[in-house]
């Protein structure tokens, strides 16, 4: 088979696998249900992904991939706006597309996990071998730090139009937004198919409040220490 019709092939295989992860979740999904639903043998399968945390992997680099696509469109959208403008549009992004992609900001939140759990995949001892192998995860490593550059990269252009305070700390408040996307995406999470949120809030409410803080913040109305 041709390198075309191999990145094809598993393109629709990786389709497959998020359809049954979306339904079971990753512990439930079995590569018997995975197969069923690409419409081939289970031995099949296996020839083009070893193990189901390969696969699992494969979905995680797609998210990772969507994510930053998604950041450039947002940084296209607002280029000619103010620094503040693109920044807060960030992390209304990142908001919208845990809302849109539940699986994918699920599989985001373990990989970073993951990262965390093991120094940075440096302590290989914290992973499974079958992580270790695939070649996914060495693919999503080379690309999973995009996200915070892109975003420090709009703080700073806000830094030098003058529409974001001139003396804040660019990682701090790049980390203070990713960390209130992933707060959100819990909170989406925790409130379950019926989307009814923990204490019946508005979801809307909780990211118009992430939007209202980041923006104070970023122009000095509330100090970070």
């Amino acid at each position: 088979m041709n390198t075309a019709k191999k990145i094809l092939k598993e393109a629709k295989l990786v389709n497959a696998a998020e359809e049954v992860f979306s339904k079971l979740g990753f512990k439930n999904a079995k590569m018997e249900d995975i197969a069923a639903a690409a419409g081939i043998t289970k031995v099949t399968l296996y020839s083009y992904f070893q193990s189901k945390e390969n696969l699992y992997m494969a979905v995680t680099y797609n998210a990772v991939q969507s994510l930053i696509d998604k950041y450039y469109e947002t940084i296209d959208k607002h280029k000619f706006e103010p620094g503040i403008e693109s920044s807060n549009a960030l992390v209304s992004c990142f908001m919208e597309f845990c809302e849109e992609n539940e699986l994918y900001s699920e599989a985001l939140l373990e990989y970073f996990a993951l990262i965390r759990s093991s120094s940075n995949g440096a302590d290989e001892t914290k992973m499974p071998v079958a992580l270790k192998e695939s070649i996914y995860f060495q693919k999503i490593r080379n690309i999973h730090n995009l996200p915070f550059k892109l975003a420090a990269k709009e703080l700073e252009r806000g830094v030098a139009d003058g529409s974001i305070q001139a003396d804040i700390d660019i990682m701090v408040h790049t980390l203070h937004g990713w960390s209130l996307g992933v707060g959100y995406a819990k909170l989406i999470s925790a409130s379950g198919e019926n989307k009814s949120p923990i204490f019946n809030v508005n979801l809307e409410k909780i990211k118009s409040l992430n939007l209202q803080l980041t923006r104070s913040a970023l122009t000095g109305v509330i100090k970070l220490s």
